[in-house]
């Protein structure tokens, strides 16, 4: 078995050029998490980082007349996060599940 290090060397330089294009096209990866009927809405990037956080003015207004109390407005941000987490995990895992040998835990199509 002949194995010339230079072709070591650039194959290693190739992946890990691939793997910063994919932390790219992963940091523009937006996905919008919901609860309550959109009540709250939560934007996720491919990078895990929260983007944005919309809760609607009825939310509020109930939590403040008593119509929702402050748990119920912590479970509907918990849920829309929640969802969101697991749309930018499936999208993840239809965009980037195909490349061979990238096994990511927890993310579908990358196992």
């Amino acid at each position: 078995m002949n194995i010339n290090p230079f072709d070591i060397l650039k194959n290693a330089q190739k992946m890990q050029e691939q793997m910063g294009n994919i932390q790219e096209k992963m940091a523009s990866i937006i996905e919008t998490g919901a609860a309550g009927g959109g009540l709250v809405e939560i934007d996720l990037n491919g990078k895990m980082e929260l983007i944005a956080v919309r809760i609607a003015p009825q939310a509020v207004e109930g939590a403040q007349t008593g119509f929702a109390d402050t748990e119920f407005l912590q479970d509907l941000i918990l849920s829309a996060f929640n969802d969101g987490m697991n749309k930018v995990k499936e999208r993840i895992g239809s965009e980037f599940g195909a490349m061979a040998g990238l096994n990511l835990p927890g993310f579908p199509g990358m196992q």
